[in-house]
């Protein structure tokens, strides 16, 4: 499936001004979304990356499937060439613990600016509302970027240095201008992409035969009902009589279903659900 109709020209000068700063920086940083680290890697960014030292963020693990997160860290160091990709877990309540992992993780795999007593050089990468402002915010202590809950919100590269010394880059999320159907969707859902990108009720649809398949009990427990529903649409038209979402006769909204299950899914209300485990599909990068 095609995004290029929302693909803003600040992405593309973004990609740009990435390729030309990646060489001169010790490691990079790239934002992934535990939920679903296969739809949030950009192959552009993996392209750009090379061989550059690079620690793997999953955030918002704490929406995620645990056991599934402890699959993903494995598996994103087991593909890593030549030992310089770590990857780590980290949740939204535990900034210190996440700014003495990175900051170390980081250190390490730039032992010779270590030895030389000179300041590490980060670059922090990922697409767009996957946390990278946050997560800058969290290795600061302070806010020194916008946050928003919603995607675009970061224009042009900010640069910052931490108390430790470490200097970071903060990027534009980029996209890519193509990509198949599923990654658009899972990212549609994560609340990757304008909600204007795409069709709600084609994302909770997705939303629901996911749930189906890996996590019918947080779906019937989270909505209240007495059996999983067997499709996909009967699961919206099960949430939309649960909530009185209904029209003249009786008839289901859809859209006001589809609204409840793709924000309560984004606020975690459902529970901790992960869209993509290891074993389906292989990993870029």
């Amino acid at each position: 499936m095609s995004i290029t109709s929302w693909y803003p020209g600040h992405m593309k000068t973004a990609r740009r001004e990435i390729a030309l700063a990646i060489p001169s920086k010790d490691v990079l940083i790239e934002v992934l979304d535990a939920r679903m680290p296969v739809a949030s890697t950009n192959p552009a960014l993996t392209e750009l990356r090379g061989t550059k030292p690079c620690v793997k963020v999953l955030n918002k693990s704490d929406l995620a499937d645990p056991e599934v997160t402890r699959a993903w860290i494995r598996r994103l160091e087991t593909d890593a060439t030549a030992g310089n990709v770590v990857a780590v877990a980290i949740t939204r309540d535990r900034p210190a613990d996440t700014r003495a992992r990175i900051t170390d993780l980081c250190r390490r795999l730039a032992p010779l600016r270590i030895a030389a007593n000179k300041s590490v050089r980060v670059m922090v990468i990922g697409i767009p509302n996957v946390g990278k402002s946050t997560l800058i915010n969290t290795l600061m202590e302070r806010k020194v970027t916008t946050v928003a809950d919603k995607p675009a919100v970061t224009k042009k590269q900010q640069l910052v240095t931490l108390k430790n010394g470490m200097i970071l880059s903060d990027n534009p999320g980029i996209l890519w201008p193509s990509m198949d159907k599923d990654a658009v969707l899972r990212l549609a859902l994560g609340g990757a992409l304008p909600d204007t990108a795409m069709d709600y009720e084609t994302v909770a649809l997705f939303a629901a035969g996911v749930l189906l398949l890996r996590y019918p009990q947080l779906l019937t427990e989270r909505f209240k009902l007495t059996e999983v529903p067997s499709s996909p649409s009967e699961v919206l038209a099960a949430i939309a009589r649960k909530h009185g979402c209904l029209r003249g006769g009786g008839q289901v909204d859809a859209y006001k279903a589809a609204d409840i299950l793709v924000h309560e899914f984004r606020a975690g209300k459902l529970g901790r659900i992960s869209l993509e485990a290891p074993s389906d599909a292989v990993l870029a990068g």
